[in-house]
C-alpha cells in the first residue's frame, strides 16, 4: 500500500471517529439540556423528528470540521466535508416531510449509512487533499 493511500484511509478513519465522538460528546449535553427543560428524547423523536435528525447531523458534522481545521485542512475542503454530512441529513428530512418514510429509526439509519459513501465521494473529488500528511499548522517561534 502506498503512503498516499495510507494517508487517505487514515483521514477517512479520523472522520468516522470524529463523527461518532461528536454524537457522544455533543449528543449527551443536548439530551441533558432537553431533559432539564422537561423534554425527553422520546418526545423529541415523536413530536419533532426533523429536529432530531438535524441535531444528529450537526452533532456529527461540527467535530469533523473542527478536526479538519485542527489538522490543517482549508475551509473549502472542510465545507465540502460538512456538505457531505448535511446533504444526507437534508435528504432524510425531505423523506420525512414528504411522508415517504415516517419511522425515525429507519431515517436515522439511512442518514448514517448514506453519510459514509457521501464522505468518500467528497474525499475522492479532492483526492490530493487527503492523500498526503496533514498536521497542525505551526507558526515559527518569535525570536
Amino acid at each position: 500500500m502506498t503512503t498516499s493511500m495510507r494517508h487517505f484511509i487514515r483521514h477517512y478513519a479520523e472522520m468516522l471517529a470524529a463523527m461518532f465522538l461528536g454524537m457522544a460528546v455533543l449528543g449527551m449535553p443536548v439530551l441533558m439540556a432537553l431533559d432539564a427543560a422537561g423534554v425527553s428524547s422520546a418526545e423529541l423523536r415523536s413530536d419533532a423528528p426533523a429536529l432530531l435528525l438535524l441535531g444528529m447531523g450537526v452533532s456529527m458534522t461540527a467535530p469533523m470540521v473542527a478536526w479538519m481545521r485542527y489538522r490543517g485542512h482549508g475551509w473549502a475542503a472542510s465545507n465540502e466535508m460538512a456538505a457531505s454530512m448535511m446533504i444526507p441529513t437534508g435528504g432524510v428530512i425531505v423523506l420525512l416531510g414528504a411522508g415517504l418514510v415516517d419511522d425515525v429509526g429507519t431515517l436515522l439509519a439511512v442518514e448514517h449509512v448514506v453519510m459514509l459513501p457521501s464522505m468518500l465521494v467528497a474525499m475522492l473529488l479532492r483526492r490530493e487533499e487527503y492523500s498526503h500528511a496533514h498536521g497542525r499548522s505551526r507558526q515559527p517561534a518569535a525570536a
